[in-house]
């Protein structure tokens, strides 16, 4: 089936492929060596800091640096493969995209729990950053509930089919 005809689809197909310079860009600039960072990533990263008061992007707490590893080591990875097969609708797609929106949820839901938690930072500045993360929440939650419902749906039949076969 076409991905023209898989709305849900094509909205994952959308958000990886903003995630993939998202994250080269922006999420991953502290794991480059500074002799090779762009310019542009460094004054894209100064204007985040100066118009979000990100404190994970000034000071990151020890679990934050673990998160950007798993964004480098699994997020990308997966971000790439997943666009394929989408584009392909790869049977495998609702497994790999349950685990990667449960990890997501569970380090984004992190991220907005610490972050309502930080003093000296008003609720307005909260609201800002929120309208960074939760969309994001969201999204990694509604995926969730949406590949789990297609696995269930796929097991079902192959239960029902095992069933008359036994019959």
């Amino acid at each position: 089936m076409s991905i023209t005809s898989r709305k849900r689809d094509l909205v994952y197909l959308a958000f990886f492929l903003i995630h993939i310079p998202v994250m080269f860009c922006v999420d991953l600039y502290p794991l480059y060596p500074e002799s090779i960072r762009p310019q542009f990533m460094t004054n894209l990263r100064t204007w985040y800091i100066t118009t979000y008061n990100d404190r994970f992007f000034t000071t990151p707490p020890a679990w934050f640096s673990a998160y950007m590893w798993m964004e480098a080591l699994y997020h990308v990875p997966l971000s790439f493969w997943a666009i394929g097969a989408l584009l392909r609708d790869d049977p495998k797609l609702p497994i790999h995209l349950l685990v990667y929106a449960v990890q997501t949820a569970v380090t984004t839901l992190t991220c907005i729990a610490d972050y309502l938690s930080w003093t000296g930072f008003s609720n307005a500045q909260k609201i800002e950053l929120g309208k960074l993360y939760v969309p994001y929440l969201a999204l990694s939650v509604w995926m969730g509930v949406d590949m789990y419902s297609r696995l269930d749906k796929a097991l079902s039949r192959n239960t029902a089919t095992s069933a008359k076969k036994r019959s």
